[in-house]
């Protein structure tokens, strides 16, 4: 029985037995009143309690899938900034050999032979290392309008260096940096269809697939690491692109 029906019994039976006074019987009565409106309280601040847990799972529930896009974002993060790191890498080493063959000293020829002069109007290797060193340079301290310039310039003067497709993947990637990632995928695509043979192709390929995924083309972006893993499967773009595609992977589960 609870407390307010016990209250009443209580008050039914000192009536009956006469042993209630008419003052007895009012302090009952407001006791019953006073017992009600706890009972109607403890209901609101059940229901309230209730109202307030379910919002508190929800919150949770938004949180752990904010969490999960957050460490999906964390690790692109730090996949780019590696590709960032191997790109710069490559830079220097490229600046380091047109250096040292700009450093190094010419051939002595025997006394008894003269050398050949080249043709009047044909540049010279040194002077296309001397080019090249030069974008890179402009490219490097962010001129980067300037440094695609500096590259189409080497490129039209010396179309079969072996520098050339670097020249023409450095093109793309200042197009990159600036987030213009439509002319970067057409000039890194450029990479792959005038100098195939290079190992610069596998890692324009990656760069176009980081371009779709910017432009959130996920499809075009998979398809293009796909081709890295099927054309250049030994480099090491290769293992990039499997890095990307299963990231892409685990983050569209994510969502």
């Amino acid at each position: 029985m609870s407390a307010p029906l016990a209250v009443v019994a209580m008050v039914a039976v000192l009536v009956v037995t006469g042993c209630a006074s008419r003052g007895s019987v009012k302090l009952v009565q407001e006791d019953v009143e006073g017992l009600r409106a706890d009972v109607a309280d403890l209901r609101q601040a059940h229901e309230t309690t209730k109202a307030e847990l379910s919002n508190t799972t929800d919150e949770m529930g938004a949180l752990d899938a904010r969490m999960l896009a957050l460490q999906a974002g964390i690790r692109e993060s730090s996949e780019e900034i590696a590709r960032l790191r191997a790109r710069l890498q490559d830079a220097e080493n490229d600046l380091r050999q047109v250096r040292a063959r700009a450093t190094s000293p010419p051939p002595v020829p025997a006394p008894v032979i003269t050398p050949e002069r080249p043709p009047r109007g044909v540049p010279s290797a040194d002077a296309a290392e001397q080019v090249y060193a030069s974008a890179l340079a402009t490219f490097r301290s962010r001129e980067y309008g300037q440094a695609v310039l500096d590259f189409l310039d080497f490129i039209a003067k010396f179309p079969r260096h072996p520098l050339a497709a670097n020249a023409q993947y450095w093109i793309g990637e200042a197009y990159y940096v600036q987030r213009d990632f439509r002319q970067a995928v057409t000039e890194f695509r450029k990479v792959v269809e005038v100098y195939p043979t290079s190992p610069k192709a596998p890692d324009a390929l990656v760069k176009v697939g980081l371009c779709y995924t910017n432009l959130r083309d996920t499809p075009r972006a998979n398809q293009s690491w796909q081709r890295v893993v099927d054309t250049y499967p030994a480099t090491e773009a290769a293992a990039i692109a499997k890095t990307l595609m299963r990231g892409r992977t685990s983050s569209s589960r994510a969502r």
